[in-house]
This record gives C-alpha cells, sequence and structure tokens, in this order.
C-alpha cells in the first residue's frame, strides 16, 4: 500500500438532492413537534453533530446527548424514504473510479466525512457505494472537520497496516473545509467543484488540485496515482 484516497461524501460522491435537509425537517417536527425551517444553517462540510447543535440552538431546545440522540434517529428514521427522490443520485465519474481503486494494487480508500456513520451507511448504501470504504473518519468521532480527520488516519493505517506519507495521502472533497482538515494531517486536498462552491471560491483556499468535477478518470489519476 502507498496511496491513501479519503472521500468526503455529500457533495463529492453523491447529491442527494436536499434528502438530508428534508430528512432532519422530518426529524424535528416528529420528535419535537417543530414545524421550521433550516435554510439558514449552513450545511455545507459541517459534521451531524454541529448542525444538530445549531437546530437545537435555533428552536430552543437544550444541547443535550439525549436530544441529539432523539433527532439523529429520527433523521436516520426518515432518511431512506427521502433519498428515494430521483434528484438523489452519484455523481458523475464516481462509480468507475471508486470500481477502478479498489481494483489498483497499493492504494486504499476510505470516508473523511461529516456524516455521523449510520446516515454514511445508509446514503452510500442506498447507490450502492457502501462497500467500497471499510474504514473512514465520522462524526462521531467529533464535532469538527479537523478533529476528524486523524481518526480517519489512524483506521486507514490500522485497516492497510502500513503507515502513509502524507503526500501520497489524498482528501477529496468539495468545501473549503475539506481543504482545512486535509491540512492537518498533512495530507494533500482535491477539491471538486460539484457541491455547493465555485472553482474560484475553492481555488482561494489553495487545494493541491482542483478539478470541475470527476467525470475525466485519466485527470484524476494523473493527480493521484
Amino acid at each position: 500500500m502507498k496511496t491513501l484516497l479519503l472521500w468526503d461524501i455529500d457533495g463529492t460522491l453523491i447529491a442527494s438532492g436536499g434528502a438530508g435537509m428534508r430528512a432532519l425537517r422530518l426529524a424535528l417536527l416528529r420528535v419535537f413537534a417543530i414545524d421550521g425551517s433550516l435554510d439558514d444553517i449552513d450545511f455545507a462540510g459541517r459534521t451531524d453533530r454541529w448542525i444538530i447543535r445549531r437546530i437545537c440552538e435555533k428552536f430552543g431546545l437544550p444541547v443535550t446527548e439525549e436530544n441529539f440522540t432523539r433527532l439523529f434517529d429520527g433523521y436516520v428514521a426518515a432518511l431512506p424514504a427521502e433519498l428515494a427522490h430521483p434528484a438523489a443520485r452519484v455523481l458523475p465519474g464516481v462509480r468507475d473510479l471508486l470500481f477502478a481503486a479498489a481494483a489498483r494494487p497499493g492504494l486504499a480508500q476510505g470516508l473523511l466525512t461529516g456524516n455521523m456513520r449510520r446516515g454514511a451507511q445508509v446514503k452510500l448504501a442506498h447507490h450502492g457505494l457502501w462497500d467500497f470504504f471499510p474504514f473512514g473518519g465520522f462524526a462521531d468521532d467529533g464535532e469538527l472537520r479537523n478533529d476528524i480527520s486523524p481518526h480517519a488516519l489512524r483506521r486507514a493505517h490500522e485497516h492497510a497496516q502500513v503507515t502513509f506519507a502524507p503526500e501520497r495521502v489524498w482528501v477529496i472533497g468539495d468545501t473549503p473545509h475539506d481543504i482545512a482538515c486535509a491540512r492537518v494531517i498533512g495530507a494533500r486536498a482535491l477539491a471538486v467543484a460539484t457541491g455547493g462552491h465555485t472553482r474560484d471560491e475553492l481555488a482561494a483556499h489553495a487545494p493541491d488540485a482542483l478539478l470541475p468535477d470527476l467525470a475525466d478518470a485519466d485527470a484524476f489519476w494523473k493527480l493521484v496515482a
């Protein structure tokens, strides 16, 4: 093993068509009988724990582990039906890249995401992608993306039984938060403009590489192989 790919999920691997926000609104309604908008909460690149904290604060709910668990359980219960929306899809080129990465000797791939592990599994399993990722860092590990990176790297080392050189570790994501969390572990950052940020906005955060999307497999492998 010489190369490690750590993938973000939302806006990088898949587009959920607003499924996550709709599931959270349903959970808020079903669990706490609150019917409110979440449009003013910045979801992009944030963790589930961070988002739920902001929801609790916005609607005057005590920020307790009990309330977090109740709201998150409601979210996970609502998520599968929302992912059935036609707008939920795997982004261009992703499926082919994951198959190719799985077949490449000397390469390991895992997740580095703001999703809780259960939420990540529901989203990726819906599209048949979950089994590509035997390890990862999740919001279970911390509320801030920068706190999650070391856990993803540690699990990669444990899984592959090797130590990856920092220059051979790539964090692939669609937000400035993905670029920042790559820096925490000395990894390289590959930004893709398939989420809510433009190429210019991502370029301002100085990623090591920037692609418009993941549809061009040759361009991807020239960067990371």
